[in-house]
Protein backbone atom coordinates (compact mmCIF):
# COMPACT_ATOMS: atom_id res chain seq x y z
CA UNK A 1 0.00 0.00 0.00
CA UNK A 2 1.80 3.13 -1.18
CA UNK A 3 0.58 6.66 0.35
CA UNK A 4 -1.39 8.26 -2.35
CA UNK A 5 -1.35 11.88 -0.85
CA UNK A 6 2.16 11.87 -0.70
CA UNK A 7 2.65 10.92 -4.26
CA UNK A 8 0.20 13.87 -4.78
CA UNK A 9 2.21 16.30 -2.84
CA UNK A 10 5.61 14.82 -4.14
CA UNK A 11 4.18 15.46 -8.11
CA UNK A 12 2.53 19.08 -6.82
CA UNK A 13 6.29 19.58 -5.97
CA UNK A 14 8.14 18.59 -8.90
CA UNK A 15 5.47 20.79 -10.84
CA UNK A 16 6.18 23.68 -8.76
CA UNK A 17 9.85 22.99 -8.80
CA UNK A 18 10.02 22.84 -12.71
CA UNK A 19 7.75 26.04 -12.84
CA UNK A 20 10.26 27.74 -10.75
CA UNK A 21 12.97 26.46 -13.20
CA UNK A 22 11.39 27.91 -16.14
CA UNK A 23 10.92 31.19 -14.31
CA UNK A 24 14.55 31.91 -13.37
CA UNK A 25 16.81 33.53 -15.47
CA UNK A 26 20.15 31.51 -15.38
CA UNK A 27 21.33 35.24 -14.35
CA UNK A 28 20.58 34.44 -10.99
CA UNK A 29 21.84 31.23 -10.48
CA UNK A 30 24.96 32.18 -12.03
CA UNK A 31 24.84 35.17 -8.93
CA UNK A 32 24.49 32.66 -6.24
CA UNK A 33 27.28 31.72 -4.64
CA UNK A 34 29.29 28.86 -4.55
CA UNK A 35 28.49 28.02 -1.06
CA UNK A 36 24.81 28.50 -1.56
CA UNK A 37 24.26 26.34 -4.91
CA UNK A 38 26.68 23.98 -2.31
CA UNK A 39 23.75 23.51 0.34
CA UNK A 40 21.09 23.85 -2.68
CA UNK A 41 22.12 21.10 -4.44
CA UNK A 42 22.88 18.77 -0.67
CA UNK A 43 19.97 19.23 0.46
CA UNK A 44 17.63 19.86 -2.33
CA UNK A 45 18.59 17.11 -4.94
CA UNK A 46 21.12 14.85 -3.22
CA UNK A 47 21.97 13.35 -0.21
CA UNK A 48 20.27 14.65 2.31
CA UNK A 49 16.04 14.75 1.56
CA UNK A 50 12.97 14.98 3.60
CA UNK A 51 12.59 10.86 3.87
CA UNK A 52 16.31 10.33 5.11
CA UNK A 53 16.55 13.22 7.32
CA UNK A 54 13.10 11.46 9.06
CA UNK A 55 14.84 8.40 8.86
CA UNK A 56 18.35 9.82 10.83
CA UNK A 57 16.04 11.41 13.39
CA UNK A 58 16.30 9.12 16.28
CA UNK A 59 19.74 8.94 15.66
CA UNK A 60 19.94 12.55 16.45
CA UNK A 61 18.08 12.82 19.56
CA UNK A 62 20.24 9.93 21.15
CA UNK A 63 23.11 11.69 19.80
CA UNK A 64 22.00 14.80 21.29
CA UNK A 65 20.99 12.53 24.89
CA UNK A 66 24.52 11.52 24.85
CA UNK A 67 26.13 14.81 24.62
CA UNK A 68 23.87 16.15 27.37
CA UNK A 69 25.39 13.16 29.40
CA UNK A 70 28.30 14.17 28.53
CA UNK A 71 27.87 17.66 29.67
CA UNK A 72 26.44 16.65 32.61
CA UNK A 73 29.51 14.45 34.01
CA UNK A 74 31.56 16.90 32.67
CA UNK A 75 30.16 19.62 35.43
CA UNK A 76 29.52 16.68 37.86
CA UNK A 77 33.64 16.15 37.81
CA UNK A 78 34.17 19.86 38.05
CA UNK A 79 32.24 20.20 40.72
CA UNK A 80 34.02 16.60 42.53
CA UNK A 81 37.63 18.54 41.89
CA UNK A 82 36.69 21.61 43.39
CA UNK A 83 35.41 19.60 46.74
CA UNK A 84 38.26 17.56 46.92
CA UNK A 85 40.70 20.85 46.59
CA UNK A 86 38.51 22.64 49.08
CA UNK A 87 38.11 19.23 51.55
CA UNK A 88 42.10 19.31 50.96
CA UNK A 89 42.74 22.99 52.09
CA UNK A 90 40.73 22.25 55.33
CA UNK A 91 42.83 19.26 56.01
CA UNK A 92 45.95 21.33 55.79
CA UNK A 93 44.09 24.13 57.38
CA UNK A 94 43.67 21.25 60.37
CA UNK A 95 46.43 19.35 60.48
CA UNK A 96 48.31 22.75 61.16
CA UNK A 97 46.33 24.02 64.00
CA UNK A 98 46.87 20.26 65.76
CA UNK A 99 50.23 21.01 65.31
CA UNK A 100 50.21 24.74 66.79
CA UNK A 101 48.01 22.95 69.54
CA UNK A 102 50.49 20.30 70.25
CA UNK A 103 53.34 22.67 70.58
CA UNK A 104 51.56 24.68 72.93
CA UNK A 105 50.60 21.81 75.20
CA UNK A 106 53.84 20.58 74.76
CA UNK A 107 55.22 24.03 76.05
CA UNK A 108 52.75 24.34 78.75
CA UNK A 109 53.25 20.63 80.27
CA UNK A 110 57.16 21.80 81.36
CA UNK A 111 58.35 21.91 84.75
CA UNK A 112 59.26 25.07 84.89
CA UNK A 113 55.44 26.19 83.56
CA UNK A 114 54.15 24.32 85.24
CA UNK A 115 55.40 25.55 88.83
CA UNK A 116 54.91 29.17 87.93
CA UNK A 117 51.58 28.31 87.14
CA UNK A 118 50.56 26.70 90.60
CA UNK A 119 52.66 28.99 92.78
CA UNK A 120 49.94 31.23 92.43
CA UNK A 121 47.72 28.78 94.28
CA UNK A 122 50.27 28.59 97.33
CA UNK A 123 52.10 24.96 95.74
CA UNK A 124 55.66 25.04 95.88
CA UNK A 125 57.99 23.00 94.05
CA UNK A 126 59.17 19.81 96.18
CA UNK A 127 62.97 20.08 96.58
CA UNK A 128 63.79 16.89 98.54
CA UNK A 129 62.32 13.66 97.13
CA UNK A 130 59.34 12.18 98.37
CA UNK A 131 60.04 9.58 101.13
CA UNK A 132 58.88 6.21 100.79
CA UNK A 133 56.14 5.07 103.24
CA UNK A 134 56.70 1.38 104.29
CA UNK A 135 54.21 -0.72 106.57
CA UNK A 136 55.89 -3.47 108.40
CA UNK A 137 54.20 -6.83 108.63
CA UNK A 138 53.63 -9.05 111.99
Amino acid sequence: MNNQFRKRIEEHEEEDIQANEELEDPKESVKEGSTTAFFRKLFVEGVVSKESATDMLPFLVFICVLVMIYIANSHMAMKNIRSIDKLGKEVKELNWEYKSLKADLMFKSKLTEVAAKVDTLGLKELIEPPKKIVISKR
